[in-house]
């Protein structure tokens, strides 16, 4: 099984972009825009949880086997703290638990300012990759 470049995913369709990612932190930036707004012009909070959940998998599969694991989203809660129009959120994630079989990861998502947009908790399994 082939990794696919965040490019080809849902993280791409979202112009989701990686940032920094080390065993002890992973970020990422998303644009505000027509591509991730509600109707009413706002921050879709589902694209919110799409970027929340990207830091997360991403960051779980930085800390596993690649070649024989994947990460894969198990469960996901988000509170959408402030709305926001335009611009650039940024998604950091911190690892709350690095286990064998699961991952739990904290998400904050800030805008340009540094205030929180949505914070979010993000449980990650690790799976045997199918031959």
């Amino acid at each position: 099984m082939q990794i696919k470049p965040v490019e080809e995913t849902i993280a791409g369709v979202l112009g989701i972009e990686m940032g920094e990612i080390t065993e002890d932190k992973v970020t990422a930036t998303m644009p505000v825009n027509s591509s991730t707004h509600q109707p009413f012009g706002q921050l879709h909070g589902g694209a919110s949880v799409v970027l929340a959940e990207t830091v997360a998998s991403v960051g779980t599969w930085h800390l596993i086997d690649q070649e024989n694991e994947i990460a894969v989203g198990l469960e996901i809660n988000a509170n959408h703290i402030r709305g926001k129009c335009d611009g650039i959120v940024t998604a950091v994630g911190t690892p709350l638990h690095k286990g064998r079989t699961t991952m739990v990861w904290d998400i904050k998502i800030v805008d340009e300012e540094d205030r929180l947009i949505c914070v979010s908790r993000c449980t990650v399994a690790i799976v045997q990759k199918k031959k």
